[in-house]
């Protein structure tokens, strides 16, 4: 696997410095984090370095009409796993070809669930959006999109997918998954709704509805977004999850921000998150940090998510606090 992994690295390299229509670029950022409090006993004092995400990606345009994008991806396991070593993936692969301003994509590619949502965030160092976080779908499939920009200024985009819904993992089932987010944006301002319907054996369908607002003015960046997700289950019974999110950052200069994050989940977290062991219990998620930026591609940003519970049934879980050193860099 080693050998396989270092061999594509190098083949992609070499076909980049050969031709100029190649593009190489790379992303890595992770943590030293540490456990100062859980709701798991034996979780509190865990501590260490670790990469949440190391990114090798090759652009490369065939011509002006046809483009492809190859990417691995690598992660250290966390504190809740055994000890193993980074195991490499592939995280895109995938053909588009633009017409005019429309762009059709087959492969493994991004999908429309929080895509628009992370960039506008700009810290998927320090988190995940909270539907990524929550597990209420995937930021890759495997499928055929469409996706581009309409108006005469352009400000009405959209972006709509049909998949497997296996992520980048293998179809082994016949049903599938349909994905759509339409938004609008003008300066300062922009507005998405996104829906999905996920096909399910026996009645085990889900569906997914979103609406996102960003407005950026200046110095500052404010997010707002709630989601929906229905799960049925069998026998032809459902739960329905909603989380309610907003995020706040504001620019000092070119090398220093301030980044304030809140993320209310209404219901106990549908979904085990191994590296923030959630409580089985209603949550609330804060997210404070610091960019400290010495260059334009490299980030420390200390930084703390402090999570409390409500109280149910005269039962409340203990808080959880994780302080965290993040470093993140790119190079293109």
């Amino acid at each position: 696997m080693k050998r396989m992994i270092i061999c594509v690295i190098m083949g992609v390299v070499s076909i980049n410095f050969l031709n100029a229509q190649g593009r190489f670029s790379g992303q890595m950022f992770g943590d030293y984090y540490y456990v100062a409090a859980n709701h798991d006993s034996t979780y509190k004092g865990e501590n260490g370095f670790w990469f949440r995400r190391i990114y090798f990606t090759d652009d490369y345009g065939i011509n002006e009409n046809f483009f492809t994008r190859f990417r691995i991806e690598a992660n250290s396991p966390d504190f809740t796993k055994n000890s193993q070593k980074l195991v490499p993936f592939i995280k895109d692969a995938y053909l588009k070809w633009k017409i005019k301003k429309v762009d059709l994509i087959l492969g493994i590619s991004p999908t429309p669930t929080w895509d628009l949502i992370e960039d506008f965030w700009k810290y998927r160092s320090v988190e995940k959006t909270p539907l990524d976080l929550q597990k209420f779908g995937s930021s890759r499939d495997f499928g055929f999109s469409i996706k581009g920009k309409t108006g005469k200024e352009e400000n009405l985009g959209y972006h709509f997918m049909f998949a497997n819904g296996e992520g980048e993992n293998s179809e082994n089932n016949r049903f599938k998954k349909l994905m759509g987010a339409i938004d609008f944006g003008v300066e300062h301002f922009v507005f998405q709704i996104y829906g999905d319907f996920e096909e399910g054996k026996k009645h085990t369908d889900k569906y997914t509805y979103q609406g996102f607002l960003g407005i950026e003015l200046g110095k500052f960046r404010i997010g707002a977004q709630f989601a929906s997700q229905i799960r049925e289950f069998e026998p032809d019974s459902q739960k329905v999850y909603e989380i309610l999110s907003s995020f706040f950052v504001f620019n000092l200069n070119e090398k220093i921000s301030f980044l304030l994050r809140y993320d209310k989940m209404f219901d106990p977290s549908p979904s085990g998150i191994s590296y923030i062991p959630f409580a089985q219990a209603k949550s609330n998620l804060l997210i404070a940090g610091i960019d400290l930026r010495p260059n334009e591609v490299i980030s420390f940003i200390p930084n703390v998510e402090y999570i409390f519970y409500d109280k149910e049934n005269d039962y409340k879980p203990g808080s959880d606090l994780y302080l965290r050193l993040t470093f993140y860099y790119n190079f293109k």
